[in-house]
């Protein structure tokens, strides 16, 4: 009889947890209810609200701003127009390639017939 209660004990006997859980108890509760944080920004948000500036931006203040080297910023750029942005980028005489993001442009889609002639979709 001893054997089933020492088996019925193991069976019954509480299991403790690796860890215990993470309480913070520091938080306030004013603290507690506020809003959460707002998310952070991505960096081709950054990259679209630095090229909507009238001024526009440069390789390689865009460079600075998100901290990639050179091609990617150009291949972010590649990408924005693959979303369907309308960049821009102009040459100033002596200085660096300004490149800016059209933001009244309106895109019409071009078919392109067999003959290889474009038209504007119906």
């Amino acid at each position: 009889m001893t054997e089933v209660s020492s088996i019925h004990a193991v069976a019954t006997r509480l299991r403790r947890m690796a860890r215990p859980p993470y309480c913070d108890t520091t938080v306030a509760p004013s603290q507690a209810t506020a809003a959460p944080a707002a998310k952070p920004q991505s960096k081709s948000g950054l990259i679209i609200q630095l090229l909507a500036r009238p001024a526009g931006a440069t390789l390689d203040q865009l460079v600075s701003a998100t901290g990639w080297l050179p091609h990617t910023a150009r291949a972010a750029m590649t990408g924005l127009k693959r979303k369907g942005h309308a960049l821009t980028s102009e040459k100033t005489e002596g200085g660096p390639r300004i490149y800016r993001v059209v933001t009244n442009a309106v895109q019409i889609p071009i078919a392109i017939d067999d003959a290889g002639a474009a038209e504007p979709a119906a």
